[in-house]
């Protein structure tokens, strides 16, 4: 059995933190590895919590479910929060640094981005900030490959917002990339 990563995306209703965690597990899958996957969300569609937990193996996954996350996508506060008590030991802690605001936590690597905001800036709006996380989130870790992740998002999302959503994919792998310089 192949390393089993867990990776929780997280935040509210609305940001997509659901889609995002899709497209993960896809590009996961493209990339050869084994994967499962859950998803959570309020009761309500936008504001209330929401999360996707997507478990990643070069082998079979003996136990699907999330035990402690190895990286934490945070794009609420209260998502952070929550979930940090959570993490595994060396755990990779991804979050909007606009939304959030990060404490110290000893055993964990956490790095910022202002997902967002660039989007607003450089894609004149925000619904695609999910996708500028999950590039940064690829650049940083290489959990997935940047192809995977382009190939996952033409398969996962509308034709519509296809194009939109590929350039929020090259906007976060930029920043990512230029973090780890």
């Amino acid at each position: 059995m192949g390393e089993v990563k867990q990776v929780r995306l997280s935040g509210f209703g609305g940001q997509g933190v659901v889609l995002a965690g899709t497209i993960l597990g896809y590009a996961a899958i493209k990339d050869g590895k084994w994967v499962a996957g859950s998803s959570s969300y309020g009761a309500q569609a936008r504001g209330g919590s929401a999360r996707s937990d997507v478990v990643l193996s070069g082998g079979p996954i003996v136990f699907p479910n999330m035990n402690e996350a190895d990286i934490l996508v945070a794009m609420a506060q209260t998502a952070y929060t929550k979930y940090t008590e959570e993490l595994a030991q060396e755990a990779w802690v991804i979050y909007d640094d606009e939304l959030v605001s990060a404490r110290s936590i000893e055993h964990a690597t956490q790095i910022g981005f202002p997902a967002t905001a660039s989007a607003l800036k450089e894609l004149k709006q925000q619904q695609s900030a999910n996708i500028v996380i999950l590039g940064a989130l690829a650049a940083i870790t290489g959990i997935v490959s940047k192809g995977a992740l382009s190939a996952a998002i033409g398969e996962n999302v509308s034709e519509r917002f296809k194009e939109l959503n590929l350039k929020a994919l090259e906007l976060g792998y930029r920043l990512g990339e230029a973090r780890k310089q």
